[in-house]
């Protein structure tokens, strides 16, 4: 498949709506409804099941996609450093990160790097913790925001904080007047984490097997707002990193005295991949923001 052919259906793949493909890539239906006849010819097999107007990826049109996905993010990695080689005052660095580091992490770094870096276009991603990796392990991002550190083998990183963690409670909780708290100590309380695999639901994970207790989870959400508004709504306690998000109006942050009670934040790449000027001049400039703001320097592992 060619760059274009690649476009349109991966885009296909991730929609499963003829008419919503078409619209985005602003070509007719009949057209794209032909590329895909054309390519499941050449396949000798189909890549959707069609049920009236609604198609769905079938077993072989999963495996097409995720080779395409990949070969996708391999030609946008080249003309990317052709681009670099060409012009190498001027770049792209195309950044992943935690939706939670959307309103104040992502924000500093990317405008303290665009004041001192000239020409170079940043491209924004949000997702979960896995999501996150999987993209720059595929060539998908150049670089990524987690917490914590991912297990995956092939990932590079570099620390760029330590966040604390806390109990947060409503107000007129029970425990809203304690000044410090184990984790154990609200073992009985309905909590409310983020989905799995999200990085703050694997943190909590581990902290509930060593603090030893089954934590009772009545809701689960994609974003730590919503997270600590439930709380604040006095539906529930959450573990929380502190700064993030900022306390809203009743709730009551309790720091955490459990051993290891802090996240760890980093920038993330693929061990295996040749980064650009400015995708290296970004970990370099993160680096630095990361010494200012700690004070000492982070290990680099």
């Amino acid at each position: 498949m060619l760059g274009d052919d690649l476009e349109w259906f991966t885009t296909l793949a991730e929609l499963e709506r003829v008419g919503a493909t078409a619209a985005r890539l602003h070509i007719a239906q009949p057209t794209l409804s032909r590329m895909l006849a054309r390519l499941e010819r050449r396949l000798g097999v189909e890549l959707f099941d069609r049920n009236g107007k609604r198609i769905s990826l079938n077993d072989y049109g999963r495996i097409y996609y995720e080779h395409a996905r990949r070969a996708r993010a391999e030609l946008d990695a080249a003309g990317q450093a052709i681009a670099d080689l060409a012009n190498p005052a001027k770049g792209v660095v195309r950044l992943s990160f935690l939706h939670s580091f959307g309103g104040w992490l992502v924000p500093q770094l990317v405008g303290g790097f665009r004041r001192g870096s000239g020409p170079v276009s940043v491209t924004l991603r949000q997702a979960a913790a896995e999501v996150v990796t999987a993209q720059v392990l595929d060539g998908e991002a150049d670089l990524g925001i987690v917490s914590p550190r991912p297990a995956r083998a092939g990932v590079g990183w570099r620390g760029l904080l330590h966040q604390p963690l806390v109990l947060a409670v409503p107000a007129e909780h029970r425990l809203a007047g304690r000044r410090q708290i184990r984790l154990a100590d609200a073992a009985d309380a309905e909590f409310i984490t983020m989905h799995q695999g999200f990085g703050m639901r694997r943190i909590f994970d581990d902290m509930c097997a060593a603090a030893e207790i089954r934590p009772r989870v009545v809701f689960e959400s994609s974003d730590l707002v919503t997270v600590a508004g439930l709380v604040a709504a006095g539906l529930g306690v959450a573990v929380l990193p502190l700064e993030d998000p900022a306390p809203l109006p009743g709730l009551v942050m309790l720091p955490l005295a459990d051993a290891g009670a802090a996240r760890e934040v980093g920038l993330i790449w693929s061990a295996a991949g040749s980064p650009s000027d400015a995708v290296r001049r970004f970990r370099d400039f993160a680096e630095g923001w990361a010494v200012r703001r700690e004070g000492i320097p982070l290990p680099k592992r």
